[in-house]
């Protein structure tokens, strides 16, 4: 029997939602996990606070990223993010993580 997997959302919540853009924040206490989650839109990653933070890829994901990758988070930074990816978001730091993901729609 075969386990289907479940996705979560991009980010612990979303804050504003319109007919353009879908903004999520992503909150992680040192240690925690994010859901599995898929980002199936062009979106921006802007870094609020935190010390470490890594993503963990899954075997099919599609987006630009496909191997394990760890970061120190830069306040204030601006990431932009093709769609495709599918992974967990994990804060490996000792601080809580914060970030705010802007997903822009057609």
């Amino acid at each position: 029997m075969t386990e289907q997997r479940v996705l979560g959302g991009v980010g612990t919540e979303v804050v504003f939602e319109n007919d353009r853009v879908r903004i999520w924040q992503l909150r992680l206490a040192p240690g925690e996990k994010s859901a599995i989650h898929e980002h199936e839109l062009d979106h921006i990653l802007i870094q609020v606070q935190g010390d470490k933070i890594a993503a963990l890829p899954e075997p099919d994901t599609a987006g630009p990223y496909k191997d394990y990758i760890e970061a120190e988070p830069i306040p204030g930074s601006v990431i932009y993010v093709t769609p495709g990816g599918i992974e967990t978001a994990f804060n490996c730091g000792t601080k809580p993580y914060l970030e705010v993901i802007v997903e822009l729609k057609d």
